[in-house]
């Protein structure tokens, strides 16, 4: 019998995060004060996050950062995840390439999210902290965030897109479960989300602008913090467990990849299968190829711009050196929520720029193709979001059929999509319909971002 997955024992669980920042030739660009423009130090941070996940944000020098033996125990609910050998996929792509996949769906929360949505809520308790704000798009980092809270005792309050809000009810009833509050954003409960309204009463909604309410709320609440689920450098700090696990993993099935790949919304989970196998090219040289799956209608690797922009719509992020198409943008309501957010990761774009990583974005409708033929080979249906990846893997493993190369592809799977069969539905109605915004609405948004860097 072939040998199909490869599991680790929770012994182990990584000890430590793997910080690339301390190991990239380039260091990113320093995030801005947006008032003075110059360089945030971690303690001006501290009013809005976590003084500890302020300090992981500016950490360019430690490499290894050690978990804290509470976040442990709780990994070992779900961790280590299993790696598991595609064969039916491959044998229906009639691919020589060999096709392996991390499946982060079997967490609690159902994605990869949980790895750092625990590490924020015991930050937020060991300080003291008793409330925490977050946006979520489709509802995986929400759900994440909102079972953390419980587990460590903090009240949780999540700001999700109305577009997600409307399509996808029963994310929000699990964040509900888990004793969180939820509102569509945009909403009138806060300055930034009234006046989103005021100009547009019809507005759907972006992380951009979800993340605005939620800052807010969090800045005006006493004793309270942000977190985020995506984006920023200690977030993708956070997910480097998924990689450090594939490595060992994919020496057990005794191959290493040649391809990484990963779907990509602010980052968090390309950066967590990514990161730890990226240091084997800065390091040890190393060749593989890392590919970044975004949807074609939210496209800030493939056709924006490497410059300074606010993280969130109404500008209350500091200035963050990233790949963007405009802080105000609004992207097409598709159903992979999570990856609807106008910018890249710090780390990710000075990675990208470095020409370390590669990107290439996606139709909606060819991700559900994908998902379904995962889906019928492998026995999991996979988020909208974790298609894009699924996607990005067939593209690659059918070059490999042309071409007659036998190459090792990694992806990703970061989330399952039980709670996504409404998209599906529409994808086998011949509803559902791709959308690609012209290079003159990109220029417009653009302009928002481009007015900071004159």
């Amino acid at each position: 019998m072939k040998q199909k997955k490869f599991i680790l024992p929770e012994s182990e669980i990584p000890q430590a995060w793997f910080n690339i920042q301390a190991v990239m030739p380039n260091k990113p660009q320093p995030i801005l004060n947006p008032g003075t423009h110059e360089p945030l130090k971690a303690e001006d941070l501290y009013p809005i996050f976590c003084e500890e996940c302020s300090n992981q944000e500016l950490d360019t020098v430690h490499e290894w950062i050690p978990i804290p033996e509470e976040v442990r125990e709780q990994y070992a609910a779900y961790r280590c995840t299993p790696l598991v050998r595609a064969y039916e996929l491959e044998e229906a792509l009639g691919t020589p390439a060999h096709i392996y996949f991390k499946n982060e769906s079997v967490s609690p929360a159902g994605s990869h999210k949980l790895n750092s949505a625990l590490a924020q809520a015991y930050y937020a308790k060991k300080q003291g902290v008793t409330n925490i704000t977050t946006e979520t798009g489709a509802g995986q980092w929400g759900g994440a965030l909102s079972y953390a809270a419980k587990k460590f005792g903090v009240e949780c309050a999540v700001y999700m897109v109305k577009a997600s809000y409307n399509q996808k009810p029963y994310r929000r009833s699990i964040m509900q479960t888990f004793g969180a509050a939820i509102t569509p954003s945009p909403s009138m409960s806060t300055r930034a989300g009234k006046d989103i309204l005021t100009a547009n009463p019809n507005d759907q909604g972006s992380l951009g602008c979800a993340i605005s309410e939620a800052i807010e709320l969090a800045v005006s609440t006493p004793n309270c913090k942000y977190t985020l689920g995506s984006v920023l450098n200690h977030v993708c700090l956070h997910q480097t467990v998924i990689g450090l696990e594939a490595e060992k993993q994919m020496a057990l099935a005794g191959e290493y990849p040649d391809i990484v790949i990963a779907c990509f919304g602010g980052g968090s989970n390309f950066s967590g299968i990514a990161y730890p196998f990226m240091r084997h090219n800065i390091q040890d040289g190393k060749k593989t190829r890392f590919i970044a799956a975004e949807p074609a209608s939210c496209p800030k690797l493939t056709r924006g711009k490497f410059e300074y922009d606010f993280g969130d719509e109404a500008g209350m992020t500091p200035l963050l050196p990233m790949y963007t198409i405009g802080h105000t943008f609004k992207p097409a309501t598709i159903h992979a929520g999570g990856l609807r957010y106008h910018g890249a990761g710090v780390i990710m774009s000075q990675l990208m720029k470095d020409g370390y990583m590669e990107a290439a974005d996606f139709d909606q409708t060819e991700t559900f193709k994908a998902g379904v033929l995962f889906a019928r080979t492998e026995g999991i249906i996979p988020a909208p979001e974790s298609c894009h990846a699924i996607a990005a893997t067939i593209q690659e493993a059918l070059k490999c059929k042309e071409t007659g190369e036998q190459k090792t592809i990694l992806f990703n799977l970061s989330g399952h999509g039980f709670v996504d069969m409404a998209a599906y539905d529409q994808y086998f109605s011949g509803e559902m319909i791709d959308y690609r915004p012209s290079d003159e609405e990109l220029a417009g948004y653009m302009a928002s971002a481009d007015a900071l860097n004159q």
